[in-house]
């Protein structure tokens, strides 16, 4: 069985289309529990990241408010005159900051020219230095300033320590319409105790974990990802969710980050600063679990689906073998291997009842064969030969005469004056002159010569076996034909009498069924010319 009949048999469709509808189906309940798994678990992982969101900010929120709240207490009991004596200042702030001080890199006191006096723990070359350009010790200085305010500056990298920090500044108390001072606290974002939550926790992969963003500043105040602190945020249109959350949004949603990976993003705010903190977990890592889950269904489906293929299969094949075979037989009889027969019937089925209605489609056709071969031989009209059958039988007569060396004629017969009988009596009466022209010519023609009619009045008679007299004998045979039609023809009820021009070709065994049949013809029409009821004869 090769391949085309192997795709085209029904068996393979009908396995085709069980095997589209069986994989439609996995299609549909692959992407139909991968949507519910992603949409029922995006619910749980956007509320345990605002969970962690909301967790980090609240811890972010109060240490920076327990630093607001000491350096609140401070600058309104520092004792004013003590601005003039830096060393005994200096003192004061080691006395209340030498214990669990929650600034990292210290305190310091600036003049209200932003000059800094004093400072504990003392960091090489910040005593002397002028703050002014700082914005936290600017702000605090500032003429709207109040003892009560608390300015947090933009985190920078520190002058003294050279690291990320985080500065705050308050007035000192008034005199004279302004501030006589500010004392400014430092801690460093890394800390221990102060950001440790945010900097040290990875949600899954590397990419994973938290930003703490100032919006006001359009910068990474902190980052789980130590290369991201202190960096300008993404511009607009970079990050949907991250534009949004620059806007005031605060909640939970799935987008894609400034490296075009999609992540689910969880934000809360740090009220005391305005800024706000970003829970981040990459999908991939968030949805592993579906991506699970889809590998588990595509594996099985597709075990499923082999196994359901071979089983559809043979069940197939058993079911339709019988139709195989039937099929096979009657391809065989086909191929003249097997005689025409009925085929052989062992089920009762619809397989059965085809076989059945095949074997008596034969009958009617081993019946009507013969007549079709008679048919596609013969004219219709007068039972003689056509010309596919002279054509054979003209070959045989040219191979037989080329073998033995012999001769053969061929004469074109064309009745005179048919078309007026047509003309004025109808097709009907020229078909019964044509009929009777037939019977009186078959009168005349041996059994081994061939008369055949070609199309309208024209007939063809062949005559084979002729010796060197084959010129005589076709002379004779013509002359026959003139005389058959010499008696008048009854055309309804009329007598009318009709003539035939006849050519002859004589040839051998070199020529050709083309070449005789083109002389013949051109014999016939000289006859016509020379006065009709005549013959000529062209010799190849």
């Amino acid at each position: 069985m090769n391949l085309r009949r192997i795709f085209s048999s029904i068996v393979t469709r009908l396995l085709l289309l069980a095997l589209c509808i069986v994989t439609l189906g996995a299609v549909a309940r692959y992407y139909a529990l991968s949507h519910f798994l992603r949409e029922d678990l995006s619910t749980v992982v956007q509320n345990q990241q605002m969970a962690l969101a909301s967790y980090v900010a609240r811890d972010v929120d109060f240490k920076i408010e327990q630093r607001q709240a000491l350096l609140r207490r401070l600058a309104s009991s520092l004792p004013a005159a003590l601005l003039q004596r830096p060393a005994e200042l200096q003192a004061w702030l080691r006395l209340h900051c030498d214990f669990q001080c929650p600034f990292s890199q210290g305190l310091f006191v600036v003049t209200q020219e932003g000059r800094a006096i004093a400072d504990y723990p003392p960091l090489p070359g910040r005593v002397g230095s002028d703050f002014s350009d700082r914005d936290y010790i600017s702000a605090a200085l500032s003429a709207p300033a109040r003892l009560d305010r608390i300015v947090i500056g933009r985190p920078v990298i520190g002058r003294a320590s050279k690291k990320p920090v985080l500065p705050m500044a308050a007035a000192l108390p008034w005199r004279d319409g302004r501030p006589q001072g500010a004392l400014a606290g430092i801690t460093a974002l890394a800390a221990p105790g102060f950001m440790d939550l945010l900097l040290a926790s990875h949600i899954g992969r590397p990419n994973s974990g938290f930003l703490l963003i100032s919006p006001q500043d359009k910068l990474f105040v902190a980052s789980s990802q130590p290369d991201m602190v202190l960096k300008p945020t993404p511009p607009a249109g970079i990050n949907p969710l991250h534009d949004r959350a620059m806007a005031g949004f605060r909640g939970v949603g799935i987008t894609i980050n400034a490296k075009g990976r999609e992540e689910v993003s969880a934000i809360a705010s740090v009220p005391s600063t305005g800024w706000f903190v970003v829970a981040r977990l990459p999908s991939s890592e968030a949805f592993a679990t579906v991506g699970r889950a889809q590998a588990f269904l595509l594996k099985n489906a597709v075990i499923a689906i082999l196994i359901f293929g071979v089983a559809a299969g043979i069940g197939l094949y058993l079911l339709f073998r019988p139709l195989f075979r039937a099929a096979s037989h009657a391809d065989r009889m086909t191929r003249g291997e097997l005689p025409l027969e009925p085929l052989p019937l062992t089920r009762n089925d619809e397989v059965g009842h085809l076989i059945a209605a095949f074997n008596r489609l034969l009958n009617k056709l081993n019946q009507q064969q013969t007549e079709l071969a008679r048919m596609a031989h013969h004219d219709a009209l007068t039972g003689l030969p056509n010309r596919a059958l002279l054509s054979d039988r003209l070959n045989m007569a040219l191979a037989r005469a080329q073998r033995n060396e012999r001769k053969l004629g061929l004469l074109f017969l064309d009745l005179d004056g048919f078309k007026l009988i047509n003309d004025n009596y109808g097709h009907k009466a020229g078909d019964k002159v044509l009929w009777q022209a037939a019977q009186r010519l078959s009168g005349i023609v041996r059994q081994t010569d061939t008369l055949a009619r070609i199309g309208g009045d024209e007939f063809v008679l062949l005559i084979g076996d002729l010796g060197a007299d084959a010129e005589d004998v076709a002379r004779i045979v013509a002359a026959k034909c003139l005389e058959a039609m010499q008696e008048p023809f009854d055309i309804v009820g009329e007598q009318r009498q009709l003539g035939i021009s006849i050519g002859i070709a004589l040839g051998g065994g070199a020529s050709s069924a083309d070449s005789l049949l083109q002389a013949a013809d051109q014999a016939m029409y000289r006859a016509k010319k020379s006065g009709r009821s005549g013959c000529e004869t062209i010799t190849l």
